[in-house]
Parts: structure tokens; C-alpha cells; sequence
């Protein structure tokens, strides 16, 4: 018996079989996760345990702390995969608010940590949480909402467009502040990302990037450490045993591992030569271990990831699902960014920032809120997939009641 869209009495079905329509998580985001996330377990483990046993913290020390960390990352992520997207969107200006209070807790006595020098971490206890971690995610759903809210406005006025841009600014000063030049930078790329996805009036958005950059070239050479590292990626060989150390220990890396790699676990300069092996420049670990061949798998499984992103961001926004659209581009521009980043100072063709590899190197607030950004990611994907099956199946229904209503 065909179905009357016109019947009071048999709306409520429809809409009842509807709501019992699920969705599919997004397969190849789901699979190049777990991929990096095991890929980074055995690179961990290959080149922290010279570390440890240097620092007499036993050979697999760093690796057991990056499990329990990836193994709370996954129950995050598996958190934020159940929970709907509505009230993450509702909560937004929340979430902004602690966006701020993370980063000025790190300079209050006694909860934010100092290290070498820079104030980035919370004293949890157990174990220190750099706060920018958790801020990029949590901004990246506030701008999501603002953009969605304001998509109009961005696109034709002045005060739309300079709010983010404010409050990218006034996050900019309390990074610079601990200071974090490097994440200070991916964030206002983040912001002016997903503005230009969000519809921004390009010539408009010109003028504040234009003030920005100078300011930025300027708060990078301020710094005598900042400016030697701009001079040093340039020539690290000029001075191999202090300025250059890092980078070309890691450049004999890359160079020893030429096609095919040395092994798996046969690197040598992990054995306390190279500095940060199992988290700044663990992709130099992989070039020798691994070789050119390994290290354009791993940039085939970023680029997968991130256009897989992006695609699920364009057919959300084509669906006018626009909150949940542009939530998948700041994650794909972040994790983008940051990937394209940590890969570049290991080759030598960026000035060393101190930004992880997403997933695969050592650090536990990095895995923490990437495998949170991964699981919100994967949620969009499934609501995605789920407002499409509604689609179709109302489609379907609609075409059978005009087949019957024909017949009829």
C-alpha cells in the first residue's frame, strides 16, 4: 500500500522509520587512523628505547607511556564518536571560554609547568598536558559555529570577519607568551583556512594578513634563539656541533637510509645522536630505518587522510550540514598543516618548530586530542552517511507513492 505524504496518520511513521535509519562510520578515515596509530606504536618503540635506557628509565619506558596514552586517546575518540554533533555546536561559546582559561592556567603557581625554559604544560598529576592541544581542537568547533552562524555576515561585512581574527589574536599573545611561536603560527593558518572555506570575502581578508605577516617576521627575529633557527636550516652545516646539531644529524639520517632504509630498529643515529628521535624528528628515524619508500607511505597515508577529510567536509556543506562541514575542514587543515610541518624540519626544508607527527610520534597530549579530533571527524563522517541514507530513503518512499498514485 503506498504511502500518503499527506496523511496526518502516517507521518509519524515515516518520521519513525527515519529516525531508526543509522549511519556507517567513514571506512578509509577509520583505516588510515589505525594504520598511523600502529605505525606509530612500532616507530616509538624503535627509536625510544636508546633514550631511556640513556636516561636510566628502562628501554621501553617511552613507549609504555605512549600506549597508555593512545589507549585513553581511543576511549576519547570512542566517546566522541557517540555523542551527537547538535550539542557539541550548542556549546560553543563554552568551549571557547576554555580555550582561554587553558592557556592562562599555564601561568598560574603551581598548575602550569614550566620546561626548558617555555611555560606550556598542566601539572595534572600523573602525568603534564600541554594546553595548546586542547585548544586547537576546541577552537576549531567554535570557529565551525561561528562560521555557520554567521556565514552571511562573514561574506559581506567587516565585524564578521575581524571577530575570529581577534580571537585568533588574542590566543596568538598567550602562546607568544610561554612562549610557542610554532603553534601561534598554525593556529592563525588554521583561522585563515577556514574562513576562505567558510566564504570570506578574499580581497577583504587580505588587508589583516597583510598586517599580520610583517608582525609575525618580526616576533620571529626578536628572539635570539627564533633567529637562529631561521639561519641555521638555511646552512646547518656552518656549525654541525652546536646551532646545526639537530638538524644535521638528522639530514645524516634521511641521507643513510636512501631508498630502501637500513631496518627496521637498525638506526644508528637514534643511539644519541639525534635529538627528540621518538617525537620532533622521529620521520628522521623512519627515512633511515625505512627509507624513501617508507617516508612516502607515510605522507600517502597523511594526504589520504586529509583529503578524505576534506571530501567529507564538501559533501556535509553540500548537504548544508555546514557546522559539521567545517569542523572536517579544521581538522583536515590542522592535522595538514602540522603533518606538512614536522616532515618539512626533518628534511631540512623548514626551521625547526617543535611540532609533532600526528599519531605517530611520542607525546601525550598530541595523541590525546589528535585521536579526540579523529573520533569528532569520524562522527561527522557517520551522521553524514546517516542523513544521506534518510535521503534516499525518502526519496525512494516518494517515488513509490507517485508510482502508485499513477496507478491509481
Amino acid at each position: 500500500m503506498a504511502v500518503a505524504w499527506d496523511t496526518p496518520f502516517e507521518s509519524p511513521r515515516q518520521a519513525v522509520r527515519l529516525d531508526a535509519i543509522g549511519g556507517r562510520y567513514d571506512p578509509w578515515l577509520l583505516g588510515v587512523s589505525i594504520a598511523l596509530a600502529c605505525f606509530g606504536v612500532v616507530m616509538v618503540a624503535s627509536s625510544s628505547i636508546a633514550i631511556g635506557e640513556g636516561l636510566g628509565v628502562g628501554p621501553f619506558h617511552f613507549l609504555e607511556k605512549h600506549l597508555v596514552f593512545l589507549g585513553a586517546g581511543i576511549v576519547l575518540a570512542g566517546w566522541v564518536m557517540r555523542t551527537e554533533l547538535k550539542p557539541v555546536e550548542q556549546a560553543g561559546q563554552w568551549l571557547l571560554l576554555a580555550c582561554f582559561v587553558l592557556l592562562l592556567l599555564v601561568f598560574v603557581p603551581g598548575i602550569g609547568v614550566s620546561v626548558n625554559g617555555a611555560r606550556r604544560w598542566l601539572n595534572f598529576g600523573l602525568s603534564n598536558f600541554q594546553a595548546v592541544e586542547a585548544v586547537k581542537l576546541l577552537y576549531i568547533v567554535w570557529l565551525a559555529s561561528y562560521l555557520k552562524r554567521y556565514s552571511e555576515d562573514v561574506t559581506a561585512t567587516w565585524p564578521a570577519m575581524l571577530k575570529p581574527l581577534g580571537v585568533a589574536g588574542a590566543m596568538v599573545v598567550l602562546l607568544l607568551l610561554q612562549p610557542d611561536f610554532g603553534s601561534s603560527s598554525l593556529l592563525l593558518a588554521i583561522t585563515a583556512g577556514m574562513l576562505v572555506l567558510g566564504g570570506v570575502n578574499m580581497p577583504r581578508l587580505f588587508g589583516p594578513v597583510l598586517v599580520a605577516l610583517p608582525l609575525l617576521a618580526v616576533v620571529a627575529i626578536a628572539e635570539p634563539y627564533r633567529y637562529q633557527r631561521l639561519t641555521t636550516f638555511l646552512d646547518p652545516w656552518a656549525d654541525p656541533f652546536n646551532s646545526g646539531y639537530q638538524l644535521t644529524n638528522a639530514l645524516m639520517a634521511v641521507g643513510r637510509g636512501e631508498w630502501f632504509g637500513v631496518g627496521l630498529g637498525a638506526s644508528v643515529q637514534k643511539l644519541a645522536y639525534l635529538p627528540e628521535a621518538h617525537t620532533d624528528f622521529i620521520l628522521a628515524v623512519i627515512a633511515e630505518e625505512l627509507g624513501f619508500v617508507g617516508v612516502c607511505a607515510v605522507i600517502a597515508a597523511y594526504a589520504l587522510l586529509v583529503g578524505r577529510a576534506f571530501l567529507v567536509g564538501l559533501r556535509c556543506v553540500e548537504m548544508r550540514r555546514h557546522f559539521a562541514g567545517y569542523c572536517a575542514f579544521g581538522i583536515a587543515l590542522w592535522i595538514a598543516l602540522q603533518s606538512f610541518v614536522s616532515i618539512g624540519v626533518n628534511l631540512g626544508l623548514l626551521p625547526t618548530k617543535g611540532l609533532t607527527l600526528p599519531l605517530v610520534s611520542s607525546g601525550g597530549s598530541s595523541v590525546l586530542m589528535t585521536c579526540a579530533a579523529l573520533g569528532l571527524l569520524l562522527r561527522i563522517s557517520y551522521e553524514l552517511d546517516r542523513a544521506q541514507r534518510q535521503v534516499a530513503r525518502l526519496r525512494g518512499d516518494a517515488a513509490a507513492g507517485a508510482d502508485a498514485g499513477g496507478a491509481q
